[in-house]
This record gives C-alpha cells, sequence and structure tokens, in this order.
C-alpha cells in the first residue's frame, strides 16, 4: 500500500510540474516593486502614476468593475483626499443610473465602469489571476519574499512586443515576448511618453508599464497592506505565547521532574 501510495504522489507531483511547465509560455522579467517582501508597502506616488496610465490610456478598452471608486482615498492605496476622488470621478468618467434612465457624472460610491466594447478583459483582477509567475506551488515562501508575480506578468506583456505583426483569419496579430502563445491581439498600448508626468518624472515605457502594473496590484488586492500589519502582528502574539506556554509547562513539571 505504501508503494501504491509513493506512486501516486510521485505521479501527482509529476503532472503538476508538467502543468506548472506549460503555463510558463513567454519570458516574464522579474521587476522589483516596493509592496513585494513581508515588510512591503505600495509606493503612494507609483499607485497615483500608474492610476493616470489607466485613466487616459488603459480605461480606452478595459474597466475595474469591482473597484470602487471610493477606495482612491483608502490609506495603503493612492490616498486621495475625498474632494479630490470626488473630482476625478466626475471628470473622468459617466455611468448609468436607473433612477433617471440616463447616464451622469461618476460620484465616489459608484465603481469604475466596465468597458466591454471591445471585448477586452476587466482588469479588477488581472494582476490576481496572472500571479504565477513566482508560482502558486509548493510552501508559498517564494510568494511571501517575491510577491505574487502578476504585476511582473502585466509589466512584462506592456515592454514585451517586439514590433513583429501577422495576420491570421484576418485578425491582426502582434508579437509579444512575454505572451504565453508569443502573439497577441492587443496593440502596443505604451510607448515613451504616452503620458505627462508631473514634476518632470521620466515616463518611458518600463516606468509607465511598472506604474500601472502596481495600480493593478493595488485594484487585485487593496487590503494588502492591512494583511501583511495583521499577520505581523499575529506572528509576534503566537511568538509570545508559545514562550509563555513553554515556562509555564516547564514550570508546572519541575517538580515532579527533578524529584528525588
Amino acid at each position: 500500500m505504501f508503494k501504491k501510495l509513493a506512486l501516486s504522489t510521485a505521479i501527482a507531483l509529476g503532472l503538476a510540474g508538467s502543468a506548472f511547465a506549460a503555463g510558463e509560455g513567454g519570458h516574464v522579467e522579474d521587476y522589483s516593486f516596493s509592496f513585494e517582501g513581508p515588510f512591503g508597502t505600495f509606493d503612494q506616488d507609483q499607485l497615483q502614476r500608474g492610476l493616470q496610465v489607466y485613466t487616459e490610456v488603459c480605461s480606452a478598452c478595459h474597466g475595474l468593475r469591482y473597484v470602487p471608486l471610493r477606495t482612491l482615498s483608502d490609506d495603503g492605496g493612492p490616498s486621495f483626499s475625498e474632494d479630490e476622488v470626488r473630482a476625478y470621478a466626475e471628470q473622468n468618467f459617466e455611468v448609468f443610473d436607473e433612477e433617471l434612465d440616463d447616464f451622469r457624472p461618476a460620484i465616489p460610491t459608484d465603481h469604475f465602469p466596465a468597458n466591454d466594447s471591445v471585448g477586452a478583459p476587466d482588469l479588477s483582477m488581472m494582476a490576481k489571476a496572472r500571479a504565477g509567475f513566482h508560482g502558486p506551488y509548493g510552501t508559498g515562501l517564494s510568494q511571501l519574499f517575491n510577491g505574487m508575480g502578476g504585476a511582473e506578468y502585466i509589466a512584462s506583456i506592456l515592454t514585451g512586443y517586439t514590433g513583429e505583426e501577422k495576420t491570421e483569419a484576418g485578425a491582426l496579430f502582434y508579437e509579444n515576448t512575454a505572451f504565453p502563445s508569443g502573439w497577441i491581439s492587443m496593440a502596443p498600448p505604451l510607448m515613451d511618453d504616452s503620458v505627462e508626468y508631473a514634476g518632470g518624472y521620466p515616463a518611458t515605457l518600463e516606468h509607465q508599464a511598472q506604474d500601472v502594473a502596481a495600480f493593478l496590484m493595488w485594484t487585485a488586492e487593496p487590503k494588502m497592506m492591512a494583511r501583511k500589519h495583521a499577520g505581523f502582528v499575529g506572528v509576534i502574539f503566537l511568538t509570545l505565547l508559545s514562550v509563555l506556554l513553554y515556562l509555564t509547562n516547564k514550570r508546572i513539571w519541575r517538580p515532579i521532574k527533578y524529584k528525588s
């Protein structure tokens, strides 16, 4: 029976490894993001720049239907003031109001609008859905110290275009070194200076790609910093509890252990 169990385990691990290898696809660059690691935090300025890239470029095709606009003022996020969130919502988005039976300017209690006009995927959970770069397999320690990997995948896609194109069945495809099949139907959305950052910050292709990737990681994990803090407090509490239990155990059994 033990031999059968060992054989079954080996086969399962082999199949899992094969599936992982088959799903790796193209080359994903291992970018360094500030929120990676057990003590990492989101860079507020980077999130604001990423929001700008999303608003001015990505929102033309992609929505963020699961992200409330009001969360832009939450701690650990872009940290806009309530007035800034209200102004941003009114200036950039319109939502359909069933009571008015018409469109109106968005308000902070609304979500980012969905965008299904060209069949492009919603980006709310994209960074979480593409978290396999550092692997969901094994002990999870790689994800703990290196990050989930979804942001790296997005940034690599945005910077992975080679300039080569091909047409198949009347559809145009673009060569991309990070996309699993090597060819993607999305045209290159970014180039140098696609947006103009405040304060003269260089809007290179790589900077824009990393900024919007960080912002999309936040949309998928808006409570990441709170979870890390709670986990850190929990580890300290359990460590102290373990020490106290050990000392209590020693004190209770000492008279019996050393009984003459």
